[in-house]
């Protein structure tokens, strides 16, 4: 494996190591394990609960964007951060968990990334797919 390590690279503030392998070969880059259950329940929380990071109309359909777009890990696999808003909770089956269009819990969010997950695992897909697949017009 050919490798640069040390190069900063622009936007960077500490030397990376880059598997040129994998970049001439169209790849992405080695992705980080996918975020595990207890810390995707806590960033949650923290945007609903009003003593942390709760803003003034950010809820659960605009906070789960920022964890989709911050925390997911493509190619990582498993539970992975999906946006759930009222389209996205109209359009889910009963066994993702979802069972009502607002207001979600961080468990009920957490029913459905399992269960995205394993549709994901199933099909040999990436779990927003699964999610882009329950929402076609997107």
């Amino acid at each position: 494996m050919q490798t640069t390590d040390g190069v900063v690279l622009p936007g960077e503030r500490a030397a990376v190591t880059v598997n040129v392998d994998r970049w001439r070969a169209g790849l992405p880059p080695e992705t980080s394990p996918a975020p595990d259950e207890e810390a995707l329940r806590t960033a949650y929380r923290r945007f609903r609960d009003p003593d942390h990071a709760r803003l003034p109309w950010l809820g659960p359909g605009l906070f789960t964007k920022v964890l989709y777009f911050a925390g997911y890990r493509r190619g990582a696999g498993g539970v992975q951060p999906l946006i759930l808003d009222r389209v996205v909770a109209g359009l889910l089956p009963a066994e993702a968990g979802v069972g009502r269009r607002n207001g979600w819990s961080s468990e009920e969010w957490l029913a459905y990334l399992r269960w995205a997950a394993e549709q994901a695992r199933v099909r040999g897909v990436e779990p927003d797919a699964v999610e882009m697949a329950v929402v076609p017009d997107r």
